[in-house]
């Protein structure tokens, strides 16, 4: 039984899909302006482990991340290319969005973590935001001032009566959140755009209600209900999301249906750096390809493990050495199962491996806990060195588990690999220095260890009297 903390209700609560064995799971991505940063990293790992774990357990999973090509941010960066470039506006726009897209998928890769099955750009859905908007002005949910359209966030609370449920804020609280505009149009300072009158120097797309573009939230909102339907399970992003978008997602969706939206919400904590926020004006922005050049994306990956998803993390050189150290621990273990296959699936002989797999299903049942369910590769590693002189199919059945286990969380150990030659030569070593050990001729014997040592070979002599042999 795997259960989540809802945002929305405040507390764990045993996940239940719409449909029975299917998962739909809508996410907020990037906004693409800029190069990715590591708390981009962490948002797009998370949301894979949580892909994979639900199914590992059977589920089958429709995963939509979005990208946001239409905003302030991207618009103010086109502006500047325009004028440096001598280039319209929508050729501008068009550039910066190509390229910040193409270095978001290259990011992607580099941390090797798959693409969503669906990642829908807000600018090609266009005619169905209008038409969302157009259904909110005949309920009386919206209304037209100008060319801009607003959502009527107090009706909505008079007909729904849950306007900051997901937040935990009444509707005045959320007052001191909003950006109070003295000359705005707007009935009231909750109420927020969903349909943006063109300004100059912006791209835009026809409209009824002029020339414009959409707003923020109402992307999301069109988004994930073209592709999941008006109710789905899970929706995903950061806590720094929770308010105003999510809450203003909800909003626009349930007026419009006057359905649930999404039941389940999931939000992961955020990143600092030496315990700061991360900026650019303070010089400690880490972007996330020079994090994987520098560190690598497995030792990137085993450090947004190290703490639950719905808690912030620091980032800093001494946990990433801590990290590093981890990494090659599990790089060596990988080294020592090197001669024993791999199983096709998993299927338990040994009650003392199965012990380690049932506790990774408990820890990652009870709310995806990552920390917990990554210390057993730990407890894998210790049943080995205790039991150094059991079958071949023992260690056969550990290395499933712990590639299993290396897979769901998207680590991807890399084993050194070795030509043939070298391969032969350190087999005959070992075989010539096990006949000098049986002969006790040990000085011999330990000029062999000291001769593949110093080319990165450990032997491992066990109880059994064979000897094994692992990369440094």
């Amino acid at each position: 039984m795997i259960k989540v903390y809802n945002t929305l209700t405040k507390k764990k609560e045993e996940f239940k899909p719409l449909n029975p064995g299917e998962v739909k799971i809508y996410t907020c991505g990037v906004t693409v302006y800029d190069d990715c940063h590591i708390g981009h990293g962490r948002s797009l790992h998370i949301f894979e482990v949580i892909r994979r774990y639900f199914k590992f357990r059977g589920f089958k999973v429709k995963f939509i991340r979005n990208i946001t090509d239409i905003d302030d941010k991207i618009l103010n960066k086109a502006k500047e290319l325009a004028q440096e470039k001598s280039l319209t506006i929508e050729e501008a726009w068009r550039k910066v969005v190509d390229n910040y897209t193409q270095s978001y998928y290259q990011d992607l890769e580099a941390l090797r973590i798959n693409k969503a099955d669906i990642e829908p750009c807000a600018s090609f859905h266009i005619p169905q935001i209008i038409d969302f908007v157009k259904v909110l002005l005949e309920k009386g949910f919206a209304y037209q001032r100008g060319g801009n359209v607003y959502f009527r966030v107090r009706k909505y609370q008079r007909k729904f009566l849950s306007y900051g449920e997901l937040s935990g804020k009444n509707i005045d609280e959320l007052l001191n959140f909003v950006r109070i505009e003295p000359d705005s149009h707007k009935e009231d300072p909750l109420d927020f755009a969903l349909w943006k009158e063109k300004k100059e120097g912006e791209v835009s797309w026809p409209s009824p209600w002029g020339e414009g573009r959409p707003g923020w939230h109402i992307e999301c909102s069109v988004m994930a209900i073209n592709y999941l339907g008006e109710t789905f399970d899970i929706h995903g992003g950061g806590r720094d999301l929770v308010f105003p978008h999510h809450e203003n997602e909800i909003a626009q969706a349930k007026a419009k249906t006057s359905k649930d939206f999404a039941r389940y919400w999931l939000h992961h904590g955020l990143i600092t750096i030496n315990k700061e926020k991360m900026s650019k004006s303070l010089g400690n922005f880490l972007t996330l390809r020079s994090a994987i050049k520098r560190y690598s994306s497995d030792v990137l990956k085993i450090f947004y493990l190290s703490s639950h998803y719905r808690n912030n993390l620091d980032f800093s050189e001494d946990k990433i050495k801590e990290v590093q150290r981890v990494k090659d621990r599990i790089s060596v273990f990988v080294g020592q199962l090197r001669p024993y296959s791999r199983r096709e699936t998993l299927k338990f002989s040994y009650p003392q491996v199965e012990e380690v797999y049932k506790k990774f299903i408990n820890f990652m049942d009870d709310d995806f806990n990552t920390p917990k369910g990554f210390s057993l590769i730990f407890d894998l590693i210790e049943l080995v060195n205790k039991n150094l002189n059991e079958t071949p199919d023992f260690f056969s059945e550990v290395k499933t588990l712990l590639f299993k286990l290396l897979e769901i969380f998207a680590i991807f150990p890399e084993e050194r690999q070795f030509p043939p030659q070298f391969l032969n030569y350190i087999e005959e070593r070992v075989k010539e220095r096990i006949q000098l050990r049986k002969a006790k001729k040990f000085a011999q014997a330990d000029r062999i260890r000291k001769e593949l040592l110093e080319k990165g070979i450990v032997l491992e002599d066990l109880p059994s009297g064979q000897t094994r042999w692992r990369a440094l």
